[in-house]
């Protein structure tokens, strides 16, 4: 097992509850997890494109969140970058600011499979704050067996999105 898919099965255990596997199949899952803010939507989205201030670092490469970067325009890159490497997380397919952003990323073991990863992130006004949701669909053979990695997926995004409103 690799060091990525041992920490993405590490972080299903310890993940706190509040999410949702919506399906999951050996060749495909749906994931939704939501969080609510007390920050407006700009302030959100100003640090919501700033995943090295929230990705969690255990879910790197490197070790270090502070080797991430996203550029937030279509065809942009969620890149990790250190000494010995770097790694395309994911590509910027849609940007509508302060709103929405979707990225093709297929984060981790799932690279490496050829799963195909739509995930979009959006945040709507509410009250005083914003509720932001992350959906992630996925898709690859029966081989793939998303349906297992579907829980420790879920647990991770569960996680970055804690981290995202919480301003860890």
């Amino acid at each position: 097992m690799t060091r990525i898919a041992a920490l993405v099965l590490t972080a299903a255990l310890s993940a706190p509850a509040g999410a949702d596997i919506v399906s999951a199949s050996p060749d495909h899952y749906e994931l939704k997890q939501e969080a609510l803010s007390a920050l407006t939507p700009g302030e959100l989205w100003d640090r919501l494109v700033h995943p090295e201030l929230w990705w969690h670092p255990d879910h790197t490469y490197s070790g270090a969140s502070d080797h991430l970067s996203l550029d937030p325009k279509a065809g942009g890159l969620w890149k990790e970058t250190w000494d010995n490497g770097s790694v395309a997380h994911g590509t910027v397919l849609t940007v509508v600011h302060g709103k929405m952003l979707r990225l093709d990323a297929p984060f981790g073991p799932l690279q490496d499979m050829a799963v195909t990863v739509i995930w979009t992130i959006t945040l709507v006004p509410e009250g005083k704050g914003t509720r932001v949701t992350f959906t992630e669909t996925a898709n690859g053979t029966t081989a793939s067996a998303l349906d297992q990695l579907a829980p420790a997926i879920d647990g991770v995004k569960t996680e970055a999105v804690e981290r995202l409103v919480s301003g860890e």
